[in-house]
């Protein structure tokens, strides 16, 4: 499969900024506007916002009209969602591939993102997996470091970085409409050190993948191309969002994407951080972390079952979590299970 080269963004230059799925900002207006303020201050980029980045309950067709403007666009040179949602699958249909082939932009966003993540894939364009500017950029103090850094690199810089452990993690803030949601980050806690698998090898290859739960809507959907073997060597990315779905139900996708042949044409696997607690669901840190264990022990598992020479890492903060780091998505990652680092490269 033959993927475009996408320029970066320069200083001074426009980003777009929408809500693909649902408006957050709509909500909490206060946290979008020190987001916005963010995202200029760390890119150097100029926000620009569309008329569904605030609509509550815009249709799908106007979010794609939205998208489509963006990518059209020739004063727009990157676009960035604000958060994700449940309904982007609807969305799709009505997006123009013309124009994204036309002028390939950097794509920025996860979880309900997937959805215009793997549509810009199939059509040879890679983005990047993370980013949400209502959840990574609003809320807290200040932009973590990781991720001010793999958001530079990912619409402006272009460098190749390693990607790291933080040492610390929180999987929610403060409400968006708490005042302290602005200046404190919620509850954080010690990280463990990630889990490696697999023979002792570097595989450098693109990546695919994103949110699990979106992946099995997409594949449901017949939205990924029919043979699997167009990821061979590849780098499969897997994450879990804030439904927190049971260690077995994520083994029943993981299990899906074994018999669709996905796990076997790939080379490497990362499974992202998951989180386990919500502004209602709140286990003891032990339970947490008996949760991550449970999960991270049936990946293994299956990944085991279909691809024992896969090398695989376990816990690289790239989803529902913070601080996150954004990584390629079509672009291209080192899992080296030799030295047990992880590389980035967002050119």
């Amino acid at each position: 499969m033959e993927f475009v080269t996408v320029p970066k963004a320069r200083t001074g230059e426009k980003v777009a900024v929408v809500s693909p799925s649902f408006a957050a900002p709509a909500v909490a207006a206060a946290v979008h506007e020190q987001a916005m303020t963010r995202l200029a201050a760390v890119t150097g980029l100029v926000p620009v916002e569309y008329p569904t980045t605030r609509q509550l309950g815009a249709s799908a067709e106007e979010r794609a009209a939205d998208l489509n403007a963006a990518f059209a666009d020739p004063e727009i040179r990157a676009v960035v969602a604000t958060i994700g949602g449940e309904d982007q699958i609807t969305v799709i249909p009505h997006l123009d591939p013309r124009v994204v082939v036309a002028d390939p932009k950097p794509f920025v966003g996860y979880s309900d993102n997937t959805n215009i993540l793997n549509w810009l894939w199939t059509h040879g364009v890679p983005g990047f997996y993370g980013g949400s500017t209502q959840v990574q950029l609003g809320p807290g103090p200040r932009v973590d470091p990781i991720h001010q850094s793999s958001l530079r690199a990912a619409l402006v810089t272009g460098e190749h970085l390693e990607v790291t452990e933080p040492g610390e993690s929180q999987d929610v803030g403060h409400d968006w409409n708490d005042p302290r949601a602005l200046t404190e980050f919620g509850s954080r806690e010690p990280t463990e050190p990630w889990a490696w698998a697999g023979p002792a090898r570097s595989v450098t290859g693109r990546t695919w993948g994103g949110c699990i739960e979106v992946l099995q809507w997409i594949l449901t959907a017949g939205r990924f191309p029919a043979d699997p073997a167009i990821l061979e060597g590849g780098v499969l990315l897997v994450e879990t969002s804030e439904e927190l779905i049971p260690a077995q139900e994520f083994g029943w996708i993981m299990r899906s994407l074994g018999e669709r042949g996905v796990l076997a044409a790939v080379d490497a696997i990362v499974v992202a951080r998951p989180p386990t607690s919500t502004f209602t669901v709140q286990p003891s840190l032990a339970e947490r972390k008996a949760k991550r264990e449970e999960q991270r022990d049936t990946a293994l598992a299956v990944v085991g079952r279909y691809n024992p020479d896969a090398v695989v890492v376990i816990g690289p903060p790239f989803g529902h979590t913070r601080p996150q780091w954004i990584v390629p998505y079509g672009g291209r990652m080192t899992v080296d299970g030799h030295t047990s680092t992880l590389y980035a490269d967002y050119s």
